[in-house]
């Protein structure tokens, strides 16, 4: 049986055409990415990007609109990862937070920057997520904003005739 994917979350800040990405280091490889991260026990996905952002860009991220759901499998390792992307603005930085491990900076790039460093994207997911924004993708927070891992885990499965 294949493993479940990780629950992750994303945070989609944009200023006057310009978006927040992080610059990280995975497995000794320097990658762009949109604040994102797993979601923690107890956590809802809200409360989820909300620390993440907070960690990784020492920004105060507030979810505007919930972006999309994303299922993505590595191809070289077959993981599988299922993201939940929220729209929102960032506020009240703090220049003396240290950033989160792996974070080595972050940037305010447009989409064409983004586009140039695409080899260096941590997944298609990065631009898919902005091309999505772009396009005026935005559905209500009411849809999953508060859901948390195990309210999830006890919804009641529906059967398919």
């Amino acid at each position: 049986m294949p493993l479940p994917p990780d629950v992750t979350v994303a945070a989609l800040a944009e200023r006057q055409g310009r978006f927040l990405l992080v610059e990280e280091r995975i497995a000794r490889r320097l990658v762009f990415n949109q604040p994102a991260g797993h979601v923690e026990r107890g956590e809802t996905l809200l409360q989820a990007v909300a620390r993440e952002t907070r960690e990784e860009t020492a920004w105060r991220f507030t979810s505007e609109s919930f972006l999309g759901a994303y299922l993505w499998r590595h191809p070289g390792t077959g993981r599988a990862s299922l993201r939940f992307a929220f729209i929102g603005s960032v506020a009240d930085h703090d220049a003396r937070q240290p950033l989160d491990h792996g974070i080595l900076r972050t940037h305010w790039l447009t989409r064409a920057e983004i586009l140039g460093h695409g080899p260096r994207l941590r997944s298609p997911l990065v631009l898919r997520c902005i091309d999505d924004y772009l396009a005026g993708q935005r559905q209500s927070l009411t849809q999953v904003g508060h859901l948390d891992l195990h309210a999830a885990r006890d919804v009641p499965a529906v059967e398919v005739a």
